[in-house]
């Protein structure tokens, strides 16, 4: 048992008949961190949580969360866990705070003062029906009961959901206090700017596949920078392939815009033998670094998804 893991899957797989939706996919997230869980829709991430929270059992493989086993110690994690499911559900007659002192009772009493601190972060009016609230406000409640009980752990699946940027934003600071007491935050996101700001860790799942797990400074480190070059008379993208360093070319015109990796210099020597009216430079975001640097991971796991007659993952 390693103390120092709050999350740990082991070869996790699980199948519906002939489908395999979550595949041999191990991770290792430690106390103290924020760690975004990322992918496209249906790529396998609700499907690894609810593994992790015991809502449904692996075919094969180990979840443990606190170094405690997700099935045999159910009970026991729940008791240091908090989650906000993607699709959260509320009952529709209550108040926002007779829905919060509701699943403060089965946990056995909460701080309210706590509870009150955090409705005024997030500006949300407890007072109303949950059927008169908006998604955002839906939303707003779903955090509160998931940071209530300063949970060790948080698992929270979409949770910026239907927010305004400044309760966005506020949700980002609240998460940064929650890890420097030491606990830890499990992000489920399928877009990256989402976790970019507070993340200290990404993982990449696709199809049931783990694609790679990085730290935020080391995709910094791969961002590749994007060249938009403006010449007196079009260029065809041809003249720019095989050079070193050089990924992507596209033309409209007179304008190239090519992606490149390292210096940009074998590419301005091409280019400067023709007549180049101006030239501008930008990084490459996340979300194409991702595509770029996992390009031939994610041919492959689509490519042994699609032998094995596997669709996208749930």
């Amino acid at each position: 048992m390693n103390d120092s893991l709050a999350i740990e899957t082991i070869g996790l797989t699980k199948k519906f008949g002939n489908f395999t939706a979550v595949d041999d996919v191990s991770l290792q997230i430690q106390r103290g961190e924020i760690f975004g869980f990322l992918g496209p829709n249906g790529a396998g991430k609700s499907t690894t949580i609810k593994s992790i929270l015991d809502l449904i059992r692996p075919t094969t493989g180990e979840c443990r969360v606190l170094g405690l086993d997700s099935r045999a110690d159910a009970v026991e994690i729940r008791r240091h866990l908090g989650f906000l499911p993607a699709d959260l559900a509320l009952y529709p007659s209550l108040t926002g705070k007779q829905t919060l002192a509701y699943l403060g009772h089965l946990r056995g009493g909460v701080d309210w003062k706590w509870i009150d601190q955090l409705a005024e972060r997030f500006d949300a009016d407890l007072s109303k029906k949950i059927s008169e609230y908006s998604s955002g406000n839906r939303q707003k409640v779903g955090l509160i009961q998931a940071f209530m009980h300063k949970p060790q752990v948080l698992i929270l699946d979409e949770p910026i959901t239907g927010l305004d940027p400044l309760v966005q934003l506020e949700f980002h600071t609240l998460m940064r206090e929650h890890v420097s007491q030491g606990n830890t935050v499990f992000l489920s996101s399928h877009t990256i700017s989402e976790v970019e700001r507070v993340a200290d860790r990404v993982g990449f799942i696709r199809r049931g596949h783990l694609i790679a797990v990085e730290t935020m400074s080391e995709l910094h480190d791969k961002a590749l920078g994007r060249i938009t070059l403006e010449f007196a008379e079009p260029v065809p993208a041809s003249v720019f392939e095989g050079i070193e360093g050089v990924h992507e070319v596209t033309t409209e015109g007179p304008t190239v815009t090519a992606q490149y990796e390292g210096s940009m210099a074998p590419l301005l020597k091409v280019a400067t033998e023709r007549e180049v009216v101006s030239v501008s430079s930008a990084s490459v975001d996340l979300d194409e670094i991702f595509l770029e640097f996992y390009r031939d991971e994610v041919q492959a796991a689509d490519a042994a998804a699609s032998d094995g007659g596997e669709g996208a993952a749930a």
